[in-house]
């Protein structure tokens, strides 16, 4: 059967996350939402997803179709009913479509002509940014027994101390020497060639990609997930940052979202609550206003590319679109467009010829080019975000 992970009804509440790329391709957990499903298909997918984005995310139609919301992450019962759809069948979880059959002949799709199959089980579903953070401890759990069923941990080495080391798991090439780690409230990953530094404390459950590095001294709090090669210091409580992203120096990030080759200065501190102890609220590019999280805790959400200098202060709910650069003292405030140049004493455009030779500065370090399909992609996002800047 030929798989589809379509972006469903909330692309928008996961801006700007998404403007760089589909839903299926967020992390939440160890895994990607499209590894997820991979992994549990026993199948590769293709993406239906924004114009824009379809050159680097193509999608493959073939005679028969499952399209698959990628805002919810998969689990036996429900690809057991999604494998077993028939054209004409629709997977529902209450309102929302979560799966449906299609051929390539139909000439539209009309899901009040299917015929319904309720989900009646438990689902997991990012829905907002904010979720991808606070749904992470049960999407690490879920992924850790995923990936480890039926599989044995590297060594662990007799100088690290261990809480519950049944709940611990190494891959391939990890370096760890001397660090401390507490799995007893969560599993810990580590990821194949990583290096977790002496002196590192971890409490779980958290994650970290392969060829990520945990610096030396860093206190980790779950559930906190670092993607493929990042790196990460100081004090951090709850975070995601998706891949190739730096947090390395101290300083405090909590309960927020990182997107890919981000870079947070050193000794930079985000609030993650409010001196009133009030719920916070977060930018919404759907609604172009501010979102109620129903959180006490909520941090910082960054898309991808997006940088801060050292000493840096994020105020608590801070959201910063993709490619923008901030420094300078005081509070930035809490939302900042794409491409933006500056801080709390204003802001000026980052042209994109200039965001893209920052871009390339970053990844020549890790060995990588700014593909030029990358570039289109940023260059649309610049054009579609003018209106914010302006404001």
């Amino acid at each position: 059967m030929n798989y589809i992970l379509f972006d469903g009804p909330v692309r928008n509440a996961l801006l700007p996350l998404t403007f760089t790329r589909p839903v299926a391709d967020i992390r939440v957990g160890i895994l990607t939402i499209r590894e997820k499903w991979e992994r549990y298909l026993g199948n590769t997918t293709t993406t239906l997803t924004e114009e824009y984005l379809a050159e680097k995310f193509p999608m493959v139609e073939l005679e028969e179709n499952v399209f698959i919301n990628a805002s919810y992450l998969p689990n036996e019962e429900m690809v057991l009913l999604i494998k077993d759809l028939q054209p004409e069948q629709a997977l529902f979880h209450e309102e929302d479509v979560i799966a449906f059959f299609a051929t390539e002949s139909q000439e539209e799709v009309n899901l009040d002509d299917y015929e319904a199959v309720e989900f009646e089980g438990e689902v997991m579903r990012i829905e907002h940014t904010w979720d991808i953070f606070s749904k992470n401890a049960a999407a690490i759990e879920a992924d850790f027994d995923l990936i480890t069923a039926g599989r044995k941990s590297q060594t662990i080495s007799t100088t690290n101390n261990i809480i519950a080391a049944e709940n611990v798991f190494l891959e391939e090439g990890v370096e760890m020497e001397y660090c401390t780690i507490n799995a007893s409230q969560g599993p810990v990953y580590i990821g194949k060639d990583s290096l977790v530094m002496e002196g590192t404390l971890i409490r779980g459950p958290f994650a970290l990609g392969e060829k990520g590095v945990v610096k030396m001294g860093a206190r980790i709090y779950g559930a906190t997930t670092a993607g493929p090669h990042c790196k990460i210091g100081g004090e951090i409580n709850n975070v995601v940052l998706f891949g190739y992203s730096n947090k390395g120096h101290d300083g405090f990030l909590g309960n927020s979202v990182l997107g890919e080759w981000c870079n947070i200065g050193a000794d930079t501190n985000s609030s993650n609550m409010k001196n009133n102890y009030a719920p916070v609220r977060l930018w919404s590019y759907e609604t172009e206003g501010f979102a109620h999280t129903g959180l006490q805790f909520c941090g910082l959400i960054m898309g991808d590319h997006s940088k801060c200098g050292i000493n840096t202060m994020f105020n608590t709910g801070t959201v910063i679109g993709v490619s923008a650069n901030i420094f300078g003292s005081g509070f930035p405030r809490n939302f900042i467009p794409s491409f933006s140049w500056g801080g709390a004493n204003g802001f000026t455009t980052f042209k994109p010829v200039k965001a893209f030779e920052t871009a390339e500065a970053m990844m020549q370090r890790r060995g990588m080019n700014l593909p030029e399909v990358d570039k289109k992609i940023l260059q649309e996002v610049f054009e579609q975000t003018a209106g914010w800047r302006k404001s």
